[in-house]
């Protein structure tokens, strides 16, 4: 609207009354943008910082599980010269599997205690048994899980997808048992391995003789409740020492 002699008239886009109008606002705009005084720093836009070199990239941290075959443990304990027998199990290791497993070389600081661990270890893992060796990794891996063993649940992953060649069946044991399509006498077995973990003194005539009906002699029942309570030892010891899997574990049998 433009004011003239008293009147108001319309003023028409494009017309010489509407540019005259923008002329003025754009002036008084001017005018005022100038005016001493006025605190530039409230308005101004924030400047952004340029790379201070060509090529500037963020820093990233080092892979996860970069230390971990060097690093094994996190308590610093001494190192002592392997016997004879120790020494040869190592070198078979390394033949075998490539690598020695790093639960042996936590152990590694009292030669008492490693061979007393292997001897264990090959007798509930290894010696003939009515429960095959990947139901025993199957036992492991679920008893692991639920203690949320990182060392256990990486290394014995690995052999339940070795032993089974089904990398998927390897995740489902280390993530969800019950999710697993596992035979009526798996699915028991490590119903009673996982009670067995969560609470052994709720354990009962029960839950043995679910272990009977699903086809398990006495001695398989011995095995199993061996093999879960040899590994909820293990799961503690590796926790309470922040024992480190090898890196070759995270990707074998995939």
């Amino acid at each position: 609207m433009v004011k003239r002699s008293g009147k108001v008239t319309k003023a028409v886009p494009g017309t010489q009354a509407s540019r005259g109008r923008v002329k003025t606002a754009t002036a008084a705009f001017i005018r005022k943008s100038k005016s001493p005084g006025r605190d530039k720093s409230k308005t101004a836009l924030p400047k952004t910082s340029a790379p201070q070199t060509p090529g500037h990239t963020i820093a990233l941290a080092a892979p996860q599980g970069a230390k971990d075959d060097v690093v094994v443990i996190a308590l610093s304990l001494p190192k002592v010269a392997l016997n004879e027998s120790m020494a040869a199990y190592f070198a078979k290791c390394e033949e075998k599997l490539g690598f020695v497993p790093n639960v042996l070389k936590a152990y590694a600081f009292d030669m008492a205690k490693l061979e007393s661990f292997v001897a264990m270890y090959n007798d509930l893992m290894l010696a003939p048994s009515g429960l095959s060796k990947l139901e025993r990794e199957m036992i492991a891996v679920a008893v692991s899980s639920h203690n949320r063993c990182f060392y256990c649940l990486v290394s014995h992953g690995a052999a339940v997808r070795q032993y089974s060649g089904d990398p998927i069946l390897g995740e489902l044991i280390a993530m969800n048992y019950r999710a697993a399509r596992l035979s009526k006498r798996q699915r028991a077995m490590l119903d009673f391995a996982v009670k067995l973990t969560v609470k052994p003194w709720a354990v009962e005539d029960a839950d043995r003789e679910a272990l009977r009906r699903a086809g398990f002699s006495e001695r398989e029942i011995w095995d199993i409740s061996a093999v879960a309570g040899f590994f909820n030892m293990s799961n503690r010891v590796a926790s309470a020492t922040d024992m480190r899997p090898n890196t070759a574990y995270h990707t074998l049998a995939r």
